[in-house]
C-alpha cells in the first residue's frame, strides 16, 4: 500500500534518526510555511502535534511561521492547542466570500476569523507570555510605493518588487522589510536572518493581534495593518512575501519539525515563478520535513490540496465537502508519523539538495 507521508531529513536529521529515532525532546524548533488553504492538507496532524505529541513537553519549543503558518501557530500557543487548531481549521474551512464584497468587506470578514483563535479574555496575553509554545511571527513592511493607499500605487509597487527580486533576492529588501515579532528577550535560535532588511519587534498581548492578521494580510487582496505597536511606522503585509517557505538557518542544535505541504522550498512569494532559486542547503541540514505523498494527493477529491483559488472556481458547498474530505483524510498522515516515532523508518528519505 502506498505511503501517505513523506519524511524528508537533512543530511544531520537523516542520521540523526537513523540512530537515534525521532522524538519530541529531539526537536527544538518547528517551522510554518504561508500557503493559505493548502495547510488543511494537514489539520489532523497540526491537533495531533500540540494536543498529543507535544503536550508534556518539558522544554520551551520556539515556533516559526509566515502567513497561514502565523494563523495556525497563534492557535498552538493557546491553552487548549489541540481545540483552537480545530474551531480555527473549521471556521477556514466554512467561511464565504459572497460576489460582490468590496476590498474592505473581504478584509473584515477574514479577520474574523481571529475571533476563532484568541476566543477568550486573556487568548491573547496567554499566546503572548506562552512559557512553553514560543511564538515568532513574520510580516513585511511596506516600503515607497508599495506602502501607498492607492491601488494603483500599490500594483506598480508590487510588479518593481516582483522585476527587482528576479535579479536578485536582495533587491527586494528595497521594497519590503521582513519584521519578526518574537517573545520579548527570547528570540531563541531564531537570531540569524539573512538575506534582507529585518527588524525584530517584541511580542506583546497588545500587538499579537495585529501581527497575526499582518502576517496573512496579501497585498491588492486584504488591506495591511498600519503602525502596529512596537514597530516602525508602516503598513505591515503577509509575511509570505520576504519568507514564504523559508531560507534561514533554523536552530544550531537539535531537529527543526516542518510539516510542509509540499516537498520543494520557494524562499519568499516572488520566487514562485523563479524555477531556479532554491534555498541555501546548510539552512536545511538539520530538518525534518513531512509532506504527503504524490500517491495520497492523487486519492483525495480533488486530487491536490485545497487552494486559495478554490473560492472563486468552485460554489461553496462543494469547496466545503472536499475540504472537509481532505481534513478528515490527514490523520492517515498522523498515523504513519506515530509509525515514524515508534522507529518504523520506510518513509524517510536523505535530502542533499532542496529543490
Amino acid at each position: 500500500m502506498a505511503k501517505a507521508l513523506r519524511v524528508l531529513a537533512g543530511p544531520t536529521a537523516y542520521e540523526h534518526i537513523k540512530q537515534h529515532g525521532l522524538q519530541q525532546e529531539h526537536i527544538s524548533a518547528m517551522v510554518g510555511a504561508s500557503g493559505g488553504p493548502k495547510w488543511l492538507s494537514f489539520a489532523k496532524l497540526d491537533e495531533y502535534l500540540f494536543g498529543e505529541y507535544f503536550a508534556e513537553r518539558p522544554e520551551p519549543l520556539h515556533v516559526v511561521g509566515s502567513s497561514a503558518g502565523a494563523w495556525r501557530f497563534a492557535c498552538f500557543a493557546q491553552e487548549n492547542p489541540a481545540q483552537a487548531s480545530r474551531d480555527f481549521a473549521h471556521a477556514y474551512q466554512h467561511i464565504c466570500y459572497p460576489k460582490g464584497m468590496s476590498h474592505q468587506e473581504i478584509t473584515t470578514h477574514t479577520r474574523g476569523l481571529l475571533d476563532v483563535i484568541f476566543s477568550h479574555k486573556n487568548s491573547a496575553e496567554y499566546a503572548a507570555n506562552n512559557s512553553k509554545i514560543k511564538l515568532h511571527i513574520v510580516a513585511a513592511r511596506a516600503k515607497h510605493l508599495n506602502g501607498a493607499t492607492s491601488r494603483a500605487a500599490q500594483t506598480t509597487g508590487l510588479v518593481s518588487a516582483a522585476l527587482a527580486n528576479s535579479v536578485s533576492r536582495h533587491l527586494l529588501g528595497y521594497f519590503f522589510e521582513r519584521t519578526v515579532f518574537q517573545p520579548q528577550g527570547e528570540p531563541g535560535p531564531f537570531n540569524q536572518w539573512p538575506t534582507l532588511p529585518t527588524q525584530i519587534a517584541a511580542l506583546t498581548a497588545d500587538n499579537i493581534r495585529q501581527a497575526v492578521v499582518a502576517s496573512g494580510a496579501i497585498p491588492l487582496v486584504l488591506e495591511g495593518v498600519r503602525d502596529i505597536p512596537h514597530t516602525k511606522p508602516g503598513i505591515y503585509y503577509d509575511g509570505g512575501i520576504t519568507d514564504y517557505h523559508f531560507d534561514i538557518p533554523f536552530a544550531q542544535e537539535g531537529l527543526v519539525l516542518y510539516p510542509h505541504f509540499y516537498s520543494h522550498i520557494t524562499p519568499g512569494w516572488f520566487d514562485k515563478a523563479i524555477k531556479w532559486r532554491k534555498p541555501n542547503p546548510k539552512h536545511y541540514h538539520n530538518v525534518v520535513m513531512l509532506c504527503p505523498s504524490e500517491a495520497w494527493l492523487e486519492s483525495l477529491p480533488l486530487k491536490r490540496i485545497p487552494d486559495r483559488h478554490d473560492f472563486v472556481n468552485m460554489d461553496d458547498k462543494t469547496r466545503i465537502a472536499a475540504w472537509g474530505e481532505t481534513m478528515a483524510r490527514s490523520a492517515e498522515l498522523v498515523e504513519e508519523f506515530i509509525q515514524l516515532c515508534e522507529g518504523d523508518l520506510s518513509a524517510l528519505e536523505r535530502v542533499q539538495t532542496w529543490r
